[in-house]
């Protein structure tokens, strides 16, 4: 009996599915990644916004009509519960976000044909606690790999449906974050990259104080590990010993993830996000930490935002010139707060608001990049090309998101090593140099 699974969504969910692979395989199930040739296809869904839900609900159907057995795990699961398995009379099982660890019954049942033809595990108030017992079968191994510090949310901003899909915020010990992140680097896995709904209140519901730069501490002595990223900060949460332990510890990165998500103090309000000057935190950042990048995210066309708020915010990005940036059009999801404001911003607006942000953006990240001509910077060994070019990242990108370094070497390289660049040219996302 052959496993398959196909992820959506964020880092954290990437995570959910790798434990429930784990789960499976320990249980002696064969797992592959080719759902062609898979019995029973597990679909870990997202749905944070709108686009997100349609390309989830687009994977099922198409597996779905392949005549294969479909399990439906993750937020999707978790939002509509009976409405999905109603609308895709063809799923086979559902399961919430916080109860993954019921994932081998589930899929024992249906394997053995035991059960009726559908199956329901999903908590009416969904409450995330990570199993600590169980190993990660990592999906993607390679130079990094993610380690989820904490799930769930105590914030509730306007736009957002995850405090109702992933439930109160849990922090996970110490200790246990360290056992994984050793464990991790006896596997190979260089770039340990920390995430949570919030990583910068990591620790107060378990210790009773903020405990990332602690927790930064502990995984800065794991010798094999050489560079440690921090993503998903949160605004009023970044405080003077979290930039200074970041400064201090040689292995953490200077990066800093900081979705901000508008810059306007009303808008910020009707968001439910901190409301204070954030063009004086991005500064703090800059003098306490030296040499950092910081990529934030914006939203716009949030009900109520006007041209001139707009333009508020356009100039705080011009003023603050973000390393890394990205922009997302307001999505209006049923069950948040935003859902019933007034004055919604039409697409078209929205869109040519999207756009001008972008292009400025652009302009800005061309001129971040051209300041590493020249420089030799290092950078970390994802892969290579089939012309030879050593595919790469600078501590300033994390995976995925941000830009690539490619670079020449007459040397030979792996995943993983960390090599001195010297950048020759740039363009507005990417830097290109040799190995020295």
């Amino acid at each position: 009996m052959k496993i398959a699974l196909v992820n959506h969504g964020c880092p954290k969910n990437l995570v959910d599915s790798e434990l429930m692979l784990g789960m499976l395989s320990e249980r002696g199930f064969e797992i592959t990644l080719d759902d062609k040739e898979a019995d029973i296809v597990i679909i870990n869904t997202c749905s944070f916004i709108h686009d997100a839900e349609k390309e989830s609900v687009q994977s099922i159907l198409e597996i779905a009509n392949e005549g294969k057995k479909v399990i439906v795990t993750g937020c999707l699961a978790q939002k509509h519960k009976e409405e999905l398995k109603d609308a895709i009379p063809e799923i086979s099982a559902l399961i919430g976000t916080s109860n993954i660890n019921e994932i081998v019954d589930v899929v024992e049942k249906i394997a053995n044909e035991k059960t009726e033809k559908y199956i329901s595990r999903v908590s009416e108030k969904p409450e995330y606690i990570y199993p600590e017992t169980v190993e990660r079968q990592q999906i993607t191994m390679g130079a990094s790999s993610y380690i989820k510090i904490a799930d769930g949310c105590n914030y509730h901003c306007g736009y957002c449906i995850i405090p109702q899909l992933r439930g109160e915020y849990h922090s996970r010990p110490i200790e246990k974050i360290v056992e994984e992140a050793k464990h991790l680097a006896d596997k190979g896995v260089t770039e340990i990259i920390l995430i949570a709904q919030d990583t910068t209140s990591y620790g107060i519901d378990l210790y009773g104080k903020q405990m990332l730069p602690q927790l930064l501490r502990e995984l800065n002595k794991i010798e094999n590990i050489s560079w440690i990223r921090i993503m998903y900060a949160y605004p009023s949460q970044v405080s003077d010993e979290l930039l200074d332990t970041m400064a201090e510890l040689d292995k953490v990165v200077k990066y800093i993830d900081l979705p901000l998500q508008h810059y306007d103090k009303l808008i910020l309000k009707a968001m439910r996000r901190p409301d204070f000057d954030y063009m004086e935190l991005v500064n703090k950042i800059r003098a306490k930490v030296p040499n950092v990048a910081i990529r934030t995210a914006f939203i716009v066309g949030y009900p109520g935002e006007t041209d001139a708020q707009f333009e508020k915010l356009y100039d705080f990005v011009k003023k603050a010139k973000f390393d890394r940036m990205g922009v997302f059009e307001y999505s209006k999801e049923k069950n948040t707060t935003s859902y019933d404001l007034p004055d919604h911003v039409s697409a078209a607006i929205k869109k040519q608001r999207y756009n001008k942000l972008m292009e400025l953006q652009q302009t800005i990240s061309t001129e971040v990049n051209k300041s590493f001509i020249g420089k030799t910077i290092p950078c970390i060994v994802e892969g290579i090309t089939d012309d030879g070019v050593v595919i790469m990242r600078s501590q300033h990108d994390a995976p995925e998101i941000d830009g690539l370094v490619y670079a020449n070497t007459q040397n030979t390289v792996v995943p993983g090593d960390i090599e001195n660049v010297l950048i020759e040219n740039s363009d507005e996302y990417d830097l290109f140099g040799k190995i020295v």
